[in-house]
């Protein structure tokens, strides 16, 4: 995993680029329709960028202009200039509406200050902007601009600042107790040269920025995955003329959303489906109310809303630093710049309306410290409770390129043991070893090909080696694993997987000088790869998650055959995605509780109930919390759930999940801790009391 672009990449999707557009697209349009503003702001000394900020009705709408060493200032849709706040050197500029402050909603802006090239962060309150913030947010490089992007997956606000040495820095925005609102950085990408402009988009997820040497790229937004970068246009090579300039967006509803940029030498915008992978559309020069020609377009905003008379689908901000009358701002109505070039308007969404995320979200409280392998490392976790002093209770985790890693509830490593790719790992206590019940840990080795056997030491918290020699498996590949105690009889085994869907069960036994050995004893298989599976050892069962088709349930006894129910197949649930991976289980008692499997293609959690035919109950994300400073779960493989209290927080059992993607700030793969109170709480589920 990479947080960190390199220019090569972004040169070969110039070339591709390039040979795309064909020849066509080499020579700019002669002729292009010219669209006049219907409001000019009154001249002010600076205006570097601006947003239009909506009010309860049109006398209450504000535009507020990020005025250099004049702070931010506040105009009305009339244009007349009726008021000021400090705010450093403002540059940059944008807004969010719905940004919870000591739990109300509130409209937050975020400026540039380039007197320290940091962030400020204000609440418009009476019509004027309030500085909330708990700082200026430093950014460590010249900053050029900054957009705001809220996550559609968990409705995390992200601030996204821009700089001059390519620089794009993603920052978690959130609210302390005492309403200070702070940012946190959630990932790092950079490109070779000078980013100018950006702007986000959050139906879709998507960051444009302004590379103004290159063009206009796209990225996925959201810092739980690839930024999966992709070239829009480029200078010289596509539509645009030499440097790139500043970018909006506008959103109509279907077939009427467009991304608007500014080609800086020759003034004109450009307009682009943003609904069909950003295909050009058409350009257009701009005049202020008087004729004059906008010869070079600053920053852009679009409100998508009707702004009265002139406006009725909304408008298009374009700041005009060189206009005859001094610096001010044109407001250019939607309706007319799509209809000087034959699009839809469509039905303006309001920028008000803020989408609740599509999951109930919960955050974890605490989280392990990172692997010390990169890439894909961190795979799965094991929860072990102490009955005597819950809050020692412990965390055995893979690292699947370096070994076993033991961590304590506050995610401090206790104990590394390099003893080979680990992928999986499980325990089961009470196994008896000369006589005396020892917890058992068990992992599949994919260096030896083994079944690796531990016994967890729970007064030194340390793990032990007590196989008997290498315990083969006999499989290629190693892969998920999972233990089962009999209530039947008593006997402890292990199940491991091979890559290609083959499953074999061990019974693990006492070798009777102090290690414990493996007997294999049943063999069965699925059609295609398994990962996670949990053993229900009070009836009997196995869940087996096969990744890409869904959740199995068979006997976990070694003559239980191969028969095999499917509990839940991913293409019938929209809220699954392949890969189903990691599988646990909340024990209520008396046979009751839920089997928790995780969705890694949408980050999200599955529920089902543990008795009768495991019905679906519903799906959760694990989302960030900035005031902790840890990160929200993506891409997990592996996970354990017990309802055996673990300490403070923690009471109630927890889910521990592998985290795919550990952000805020980017670093390897680790492990997060969810308090499964919180989890009931946002299914209307129970908890092991």
């Amino acid at each position: 995993m990479t947080n960190r672009l390199t220019g090569n990449l972004f040169g070969a999707s110039a070339m591709v680029l390039a040979m795309a557009i064909g020849g066509a697209a080499w020579a700019q349009d002669a002729a292009a329709p010219v669209v006049a503003a219907a409001i000019d702001t009154t001249s002010t000394g600076e205006a570097s960028s601006g947003v239009i900020v909506l009010g309860a009705d049109a006398r209450q709408h504000r535009l507020v202009s990020a005025a250099g060493l004049a702070g931010l200032e506040i105009f009305d849709l009339t244009g007349a200039r009726v008021g000021a706040v400090p705010a450093g050197e403002a540059g940059g500029l944008d807004l969010r509406y719905g940004f919870p402050i000591k739990g109300q909603p509130e409209t937050l802006l975020v400026s540039t200050d380039k007197t320290d090239n940091s962030l400020r962060i204000f609440a418009m309150r009476n019509g004027a902007p309030v500085e909330v913030g708990a700082r200026a947010v430093p950014l460590g490089f010249a900053v050029e601009d900054v957009c705001l992007l809220r996550n559609a997956s968990d409705g995390g606000l992200y601030a996204v600042a821009v700089g001059d040495g390519g620089e794009i820095e993603q920052l978690l925005l959130y609210a302390d107790a005492e309403g200070r609102v702070d940012a946190r950085s959630a990932r790092r990408i950079n490109l070779p040269s000078k980013v100018k402009y950006c702007v986000a988009d959050d139906a879709t997820g998507q960051l444009y920025v302004s590379q103004q040497a290159v063009g206009v790229w796209r990225f996925n937004g959201d810092p739980e995955a690839d930024a999966a970068p992709a070239l829009v246009d480029a200078a010289g090579l596509g539509r645009i003329s030499e440097e790139s300039g500043s970018l909006a967006l506008y959103d109509g509803g279907q077939g009427a959303r467009y991304l608007i940029a500014t080609d800086a030498s020759s003034g004109r915008l450009f307009v682009y489906d943003h609904g069909a992978d950003d295909a050009w559309l058409g350009a257009a020069s701009l005049t202020g109310r008087g004729g004059a020609a906008v010869k070079e377009p600053g920053a852009l905003q679009v409100v998508g809303a009707s702004l009265g008379a002139g406006l009725p689908s909304g408008a298009l901000l374009v700041t005009d630093e060189d206009a005859p009358e001094g610096a001010n701002y044109k407001l250019v109505s939607i309706s007319a710049l799509t209809g000087a070039l034959n699009l839809s308007a469509g039905t303006p969404q309001d920028a008000r309306a803020v989408a609740a995320p599509r999951f109930p979200a919960v955050v974890a409280v605490a989280e392990t410290a990172p692997v010390g392998s990169p890439g894909d490392a961190a795979d799965d976790p094991a929860i072990w409770a102490d009955p005597k002093n819950p809050a020692n209770s412990l965390v055995i985790g893979t690292d699947k390129k370096a070994g076993l890693n033991l961590y304590d509830m506050q995610g401090r490593v206790l104990q590394h043991l390099p003893d080979g790719k680990m992928n999986n790992v499980d325990l089961r206590e009470g196994f008896m070893l000369g006589g005396q019940p020892v917890v058992l840990v068990t992992a599949s080795d994919r260096t030896n090909k083994a079944v690796a056997i531990y016994r967890l030491d729970t007064e030194a918290r340390r793990l032990i080696n007590i196989a008997d020699g290498v315990q083969p498996t006999g499989q290629g590949d190693p892969y998920g694993q999972c233990m089962y105690r009999s209530a039947r009889t008593g006997k402890t085994y292990v199940f491991i997987n091979d890559s290609n869907g083959e499953k074999r069960q061990w019974e693990l036994v006492d070798a009777g000088n102090g290690k414990v050995r493996a007997v294999r004893v049943r063999d069965f298989a699925f059609a295609s790869q398994v990962e996670g599976c949990v053993a229900d050892d009070a009836s009997g069962l196995l869940f087996v998650a096969e990744e890409d088709v869904g959740l199995w349930r068979l006997s976990a006894e070694p003559d239980g055959g191969s028969a095999m129910t499917m509990v839940a197949r991913i293409s019938e649930n929209p809220a699954l995605k392949d890969d189903m991976e990691g599988v646990g289980l909340y024990d209520l008692g008396d046979g009751r509780g839920y089997v928790v499997a995780s969705s890694q293609g949408n980050d999200s959690y599955a529920v089902f109930r543990r008795e009768g035919d495991q019905a679906y109950l519903g799906s959760f994300i694990v989302v960030a919390d900035g005031a902790r400073g840890i990160d929200g779960v993506s891409e997990t493989d592996g996970l354990d759930v017990t309802s055996r209290n673990l300490g403070p927080g923690f009471e109630h059992g927890a889910m521990v999940a592998q985290d795919g993607r550990n952000v805020l700030p980017g670093e390897t793969q680790n492990f997060k801790y969810v308090p499964w109170k919180s989890i009931a709480d946002a299914l209307g589920l129970e908890v092991r009391r």
